[in-house]
């Protein structure tokens, strides 16, 4: 059985008498210690899955379910304790008056969990960071400085599962690839599972053992990373999203 299992999953967005479909029938499963990839263009879908594992976006059909068990309406503590996600901006998803030493704690104070000096500073160690930038506020960081937060915040409570929505996107790409490693180290030291979005295939092929191809909400084609890596693409569109990323590659 699949940790994470997601059957016929569809997400609609309804307003003012229109509605707009976001995903439409998706099915995917990932087993422990997986990472599993969801690539494909702007707008295919890919990042509303993880928000609707989330409770962040509305579940108009089908099932998601972690460890066999459905997940609950609203998420709770239990389901946060097990789930974390890092988003795209690691700007915007820190508080700007807060210390890391608070982003850090909070997590810890909300769930009741003690030892927070120590769990802080272990988790700035964990993520490359120096124990001196406890202090700090996010405008005192680089977008690299301030991503590894967000995954020290999103490790606080020693989940199973990650949640990736283009956690690189935003950085250099020096520093892009510092921050992949870093997750895939751990990955490996944790045995954590990870979910991840990318429009970027080079980024899906580094760190992820399966793929799906989205176009327009819809799932196109899983892909294996064997797959990927010898171009054994079965549908145009996975074929013309493989040839783009490899055009960038290329590129000066």
């Amino acid at each position: 059985m699949a940790l994470i299992e997601i059957e016929n999953l569809s997400v609609t967005y309804r307003s003012k008498g229109r509605s707009v479909t976001a995903v439409e029938s998706v099915s995917l499963g990932v087993e422990a210690r997986q990472s599993f990839g969801l690539v494909g263009e702007s707008g295919s879908g890919k990042s509303t899955i993880l928000r609707a594992i989330c409770g962040l976006a509305p579940v108009t059909g089908g099932t998601i379910r972690i460890g066999g068990d459905l997940v609950p309406t609203p998420r709770g503590r239990a389901f946060s304790a097990r789930v974390q996600m890092v988003f795209q901006d690691p700007y915007a998803s820190l508080h700007p008056r807060h210390t890391l030493d608070r982003t850090l704690s909070e997590p810890l104070a909300i769930h009741g969990i003690g030892q927070t000096d120590a769990r802080v500073m272990q988790a700035l160690d964990d993520v490359g960071l120096p124990q001196s930038f406890r202090f700090r506020y996010p405008h005192q960081l680089s977008g690299g400085q301030r991503q590894r937060v967000a995954i020290a915040r999103a490790l606080m409570l020693r989940p199973e599962i990650l949640l990736l929505d283009e956690p690189t996107s935003a950085l250099d790409a020096s520093v892009q690839a510092e921050t992949l490693n870093l997750l895939n180290r751990l990955r490996t030291e944790r045995g954590l599972t990870f979910l991840m979005v990318s429009h970027d295939l080079a980024v899906i092929d580094h760190m992820c053992d399966r793929i799906l191809v989205m176009q327009n909400g819809r799932a196109v084609e899983e892909l294996s990373r064997q797959d990927l890596a010898s171009a054994k693409m079965k549908t145009d569109y996975a074929r013309s999203l493989f040839s783009a990323s490899a055009d960038r590659m290329l590129e000066p």
